[in-house]
């Protein structure tokens, strides 16, 4: 098996005699060439995986070639040799894009672990590459309802400027998703994508979280730690559940929104940040800027472009796709056999609301994935492995049940609002708005029922 194909291109055919027997001893295959022209004419058509370009060549000397070689492929790894080396030639080779210059007479121990380090770089950048294409891939909406197709319309113009968004949704709707998004479309693609869980980070830590801090600063704090606003610089910040940060952190957040600059804690240079701001949150905002949960001036200043992501529920029509790219993605990430879903399976899937969301959905495929040992999962297996049975809404019969229509009133009620705060995502302002009650109402009821929100 060869280690791959090196082009070797001197006008001396005594240099291209040794240089090809020491490469075919290492298992290498070996193409050679006397010119610049014949070597263009060589990479064109069988594309090597490595070029060895002597510089002083007849009519088009070796910098030259080197100059057109890019044009045909930028990404194959070229070593200049010359026995006239100098340094102005080596620069003028590098900003061409040369992977290393070697003067004549040649250690030929050196050509090779110049060769073979030429070829591991370039490996890994084809794999960087892959990994990124791959990455793409997973970052995207799936379904193609009305709702999905604005909310893609919505995301490729707010991508191509420098504004603040805000992304609202119910939890496990996607909006970390929306957010890559938006970044990958955005002139600052090639910057980095740095991602803050403001509801994960225990309070005492997100501002060091978020601006970094200095060696002492506090306890534990035994180096100096850069924040992730710095980090970002040139890139985009995701601030994820900005509804959960506190009225601490809110005003340096506003601080380095406002003045580009922060400082890190226990710190007092400060610290210039050319960063993009994407904030999402399941709350609403405009109700904690009422309740004084959250500044105002912040609001503003995140809510320039406001994108709403829908519940699952409101767009079941996908749901057929995100089964079956769930399906596919967890059968490509194990190295399994695909499954084929039924369409009893999608069905089931199209009747529940999906509190959880996406998230939920993905969790559910995958359940069967590994549950279901046959090929095929039918309706049967669901109903089996009792995945939303304890979900379902109680039926009427079951209220006959009750003696007493007070006690049977009560048990509907309290079902009822229990289905309608899931559907919400425990939301009691847009549940209250939903089944048309006083929001006050309703927080009694709740307290009355003893209905609370099930840990996640």
């Amino acid at each position: 098996m060869s280690n791959g194909t090196v082009l070797i291109v001197d006008d001396e055919a005594g240099i291209r005699e040794s240089l090809s027997g020491i490469f075919e001893d290492e298992k290498y295959t070996v193409i050679t060439a006397p010119t610049g022209e014949d070597a263009l004419e060589i990479a064109r058509e069988q594309m090597p995986d490595i070029i060895l370009l002597d510089v002083w060549l007849p009519e088009m000397d070796g910098i030259e070639t080197l100059s057109k070689l890019r044009e045909i492929d930028n990404d194959i790894p070229v070593i200049i040799i010359s026995g006239h080396g100098n340094i102005e030639l080596a620069v003028k080779a590098t900003k061409l894009g040369a992977y290393d210059f070697l003067e004549k007479p040649l250690s030929l121990e050196k050509v090779l672990i110049v060769t073979k380090r030429a070829l591991e770089l370039k490996k890994l950048e084809e794999e960087n590459r892959t990994l990124k294409a791959d990455l793409k891939k997973k970052w995207r909406l799936i379904g193609d309802s009305a709702k999905m197709q604005a909310l893609r319309q919505q995301i490729a113009m707010a991508a191509q400027s420098n504004s603040r968004v805000l992304l609202l949704g119910e939890s496990g709707t996607g909006k970390e998703i929306a957010a890559r998004i938006l970044h990958e479309k955005s002139l600052r693609a090639d910057g980095p994508f740095v991602e803050v869980n403001c509801a994960a980070i225990p309070q005492e830590l997100i501002e060091s979280e978020l601006f970094g801090h200095e060696k002492g600063a506090f306890t534990g704090a035994t180096e100096r730690k850069s924040g992730k606003f710095e980090l970002a610089d040139k890139g985009t910040i995701f601030l994820d559940e900005i509804g959960d940060m506190t009225l601490q952190t809110q005003a340096k957040v506003l601080r380095a929104i406002e003045t580009q600059v922060f400082q890190r804690v226990g710190g007092n240079k400060n610290i210039k940040g050319d960063v993009r701001i994407i904030a999402a949150t399941n709350k609403d905002l405009a109700e904690e800027v009422r309740d004084g949960n959250f500044r105002e001036d912040l609001y503003f200043r995140l809510n320039v472009i406001p994108i709403s992501i829908v519940p699952l529920r409101e767009r079941k029509e996908d749901i057929p796709q995100l089964i079956q790219h769930f399906a596919e993605m967890f059968s490509y990430e194990n190295g399994v056999k695909p499954k084929e879903i039924t369409s009893g399976v999608v069905s089931i899937f199209q009747d529940y609301t999906w509190p959880g969301n996406i998230r939920e959905l993905r969790n559910a495929v995958e359940r069967l994935m590994i549950m279901i040992p046959s090929n095929t999962i039918d309706r049967a297996d669901v109903e089996a492995l009792g995945m939303f049975a304890s979900r379902q809404s109680t039926s009427a019969n079951d209220y006959f049940a009750y003696k007493t229509l007070k006690d049977a009133r009560d048990a509907f009620e309290k079902n009822f609002i229990t289905r309608k705060l899931e559907e919400n995502n425990w939301n009691v302002s847009k549940t209250a708005e939903d089944i048309t009650i006083e929001r006050s109402n309703l927080h009694k009821k709740i307290k009355a029922y003893g209905i609370t929100e099930p840990q996640r």
